[in-house]
């Protein structure tokens, strides 16, 4: 997948693409549908698939002090992305200007000007240019008159339920990882490169590998049963573990931190980037009056982690990584 951070002067290749707008926090089952039904028509249209996001999330802009709220770091939607079958993106600064942008320039200089766009997916309630001006039904009008596609796709129901981004952030909120994986259409995880911490994990035979929680939402903290992916390297490959997300109130410490302790592991992974999926919750944060006292704690913690792991609607293989292929056979 390509990667281009803005939409002047853009190579040939990049442009007349099949072009879907949206932020994708999460790239939940919904999203996944929009950007399916994308890639069936650039399939059929011979062309390219793309996707074109802003960065940061505009909440984020006009509230920068805000308590972080995305189910995905940046890094995180890109490789999902990836590895769904995109074969561009495209993530504009959400700078001064574009938050000044109208909406009829957004069409003219981003989409018809920039892009070339072939034909342009939206989800029903997609606002875009200043001050949230422009709305679906305006893009439709407006690729009419430009003879770009438009393509407005309503809402994608999990029973009753809209699939949300709201519902899957409310359910990590609460701990039920299981759930959001449900309705993401894949685990729920954290990537980042691991941290030097304080070591004291090894001195109750408790290694863990640290990683930072900035860019994702906080998970109700406390312990998780979880899976330590390492993409390169002597360890390479996928690993069961146990997971605290919290402040480590035994140690009186107050920054929020994801400690991965891996079983059966002897590697230094120091530095190396890392993919923690959750699986289940196992108890809430807790604060121990001694180190033995929370030794025995994580022992516990790690026979329950292996037994939650050892579920067969737990193995990671009942909830494949999304892919284009399975989208573009559908009626």
């Amino acid at each position: 997948m390509k990667i281009f951070r803005h939409y002047e002067h853009l190579p040939d290749a990049a442009k007349g693409s099949v072009v879907v707008l949206g932020n994708f926090d999460g790239f939940h089952k919904g999203h996944q549908t929009v950007v399916g039904r994308a890639g069936r028509l650039a399939r059929e249209m011979n062309t390219t698939l793309s996707v074109l996001v802003v960065e940061p999330h505009p909440r984020y802009f006009f509230n920068p002090d805000q308590e972080e709220f995305r189910l995905t770091s940046f890094r995180t939607k890109a490789h999902l992305m990836e590895q769904f079958g995109v074969d561009t993106l495209f993530v504009l600064p959400f700078d001064q200007k574009l938050s000044q942008m109208k909406a009829q320039d957004f069409v003219l200089d981003v989409l018809r000007d920039g892009l070339d766009a072939y034909h342009v997916f939206v989800g029903y309630d997609y606002r875009f240019g200043a001050g949230r001006g422009g709305s679906a039904d305006v893009l439709r009008q407006m690729g009419q008159m430009e003879q770009f596609g438009v393509t407005v796709v309503e809402k994608i129901m999990e029973g009753d339920h809209i699939y949300s981004s709201t519902n899957i952030r409310t359910a990590l909120r609460a701990g039920d990882v299981r759930g959001s994986a449900d309705r993401l259409g894949h685990w729920w995880h954290v990537e980042g490169h691991v941290q030097k911490g304080d070591q004291r994990g090894r001195t109750i035979n408790f290694p863990t590998a640290n990683l930072s929680m900035e860019g994702y939402i906080k998970p109700k903290l406390g312990v998780y049963a979880v899976r330590v992916t390492i993409p390169s390297g002597p360890a390479k490959g996928t690993w069961d573990g146990v997971a605290n997300v919290g402040r480590r109130p035994t140690f009186e410490k107050d920054d929020l931190t994801l400690e991965a302790h891996i079983f059966n592991f002897d590697h230094n992974i120091y530095e190396l980037p890392i993919q923690v999926e959750f699986v289940g919750h196992i108890r809430p944060e807790m604060k121990f009056d001694g180190l033995e006292t929370l030794k025995n704690q994580i022992a516990r913690d790690c026979d329950t982690a292996r037994e939650i792991l050892a579920r067969p609607e737990n193995q990671s293989a009942y909830i494949p990584a999304p892919t284009l292929k399975d989208h573009l056979s559908e009626e």
